[in-house]
């Protein structure tokens, strides 16, 4: 598909701003006819990315929808990263890009940014228990269905929705679970995470490093520069008129190695004491509700998927084995995020060239 339209939302933050500096800087020959653009709020940073000889367009919220719809509805794909819980601006989105489908006869594609706590175990709580490791290559779409019948779960809801109304409209709708998601970012605002920052900032208000509840839950993690190249590898394959897995079967995990939060947490206390921010490497425990009420709001279910619960998934075989795999969630990421929320400054983590080149001759099924 030649000069193909592709809008990126969520272009100033951490996941978004990192792919879009991946896109503009990618060698594949597939993407140096792309026509990308960027949905942005406000001039100062449209101005920022007009810099970068960037199309912008513009909105104030997300509430928006028939703006959004009616700017998706200009575009060949769009990678929505804005934020996976505002349903109604995802369903606008596809909604625009089914009207481009009908107008042009042209196939439309949506790429969805959701998360791994859609299907994380929760022992903590004991609310809902599984002994299976899942895999993308199962019906995880049925599975989700399931798991939002038992307790609804905005995320999750939204990447249902997302399925169903690429299904309705005949936009193809591809979905990237990430997991907890490490390292420097590369865009021009936001340069941090969620999760792990998150920790640090709780601890420099605290004067000591926390962690939450006992339980010694176990997630997935993935950097920032393996998530930017699986979206990389994705937009290629469409650009060059190849298959990707849609609808029900467009759901895919992005997994680079298991860490302890229990080890996470004492990273944290290191790397903190280290840099003179804390007096002590003891860590102070969270109740379940203490930790809803200082990260998500008051809301428990939200915290125990996030913070204390068992990720139990596996990517597919193909795309993991040719991973460059950083396994330094709790050593070099912990410096490294140390440093950049007490000082406010970046840097970015390198990554082996080599793994990548292998990394972009593979996809993921």
């Amino acid at each position: 598909m030649s000069n193909l339209k592709v809008l990126l939302t969520g272009a100033t933050g951490y996941i978004g701003g990192s792919i879009l500096s991946t896109l503009l800087n990618s060698q594949h020959p597939a993407l140096k006819s792309i026509r990308l653009s960027a949905l942005a709020r406000g001039q100062d940073k449209a101005r920022v990315l007009t810099e970068r000889g960037l199309s912008v367009e513009l909105f104030d919220d997300l509430d928006q929808t028939e703006l959004l719809e009616g700017i998706a509805s200009n575009y060949d794909v769009v990678i929505q990263c804005v934020i996976g819980t505002h349903i109604a601006s995802a369903a606008a989105f596809i909604r625009g890009l089914g009207q481009r489908l009908s107008t042009t006869g042209k196939q439309t594609y949506y790429i969805h940014l959701s998360g791994a706590s859609n299907i994380s175990d929760l022992p903590s709580s004991g609310k809902y228990r599984e002994t299976r490791v899942l895999s993308d290559k199962e019906d995880i779409y049925a599975y989700e269905k399931y798991r939002e019948s038992l307790h609804s779960y905005v995320q999750r809801a939204n990447e249902m929705s997302v399925v169903e109304t690429g299904l309705a409209t005949g936009v193809r709708t591809t979905i990237l679970m990430p997991p907890t998601i490490y390292g420097m970012g590369s865009g021009y605002f936001n340069r941090l995470s969620v999760q792990i920052p998150m920790v640090f900032q709780s601890a420099l208000k605290r004067g000591q490093a926390v962690r939450v509840g006992d339980y010694d839950a176990v997630w997935n993690h993935v950097h920032i520069e393996d998530l930017t190249n699986l979206y990389e590898i994705v937009l290629a394959r469409i650009a060059e008129g190849n298959d990707v897995p849609y609808g029900e079967k467009g759901i895919l995990f992005s997994d680079g190695g298991e860490f302890l939060w229990s080890e996470l947490y004492e990273g944290v206390a290191r790397a903190l004491k280290k840099r003179g921010k804390l007096n002590t490497e003891e860590l102070y425990t969270l109740s379940l509700q203490e930790a809803a009420d200082e990260f998500a709001g008051g809301d428990e279910y939200d915290v125990e998927v996030g913070f204390v619960s068992k990720k139990n998934d596996d990517d597919d075989d193909t795309y993991k084995n040719h991973m460059c795999i950083l396994q330094y969630v709790t050593l070099g990421s912990a410096e490294t995020e140390a440093k950049a929320c007490s000082n406010r400054s970046s840097s970015s983590t390198g990554y082996c060239q080599e793994c990548v080149g292998k990394l972009r001759a593979v996809f993921v099924k």
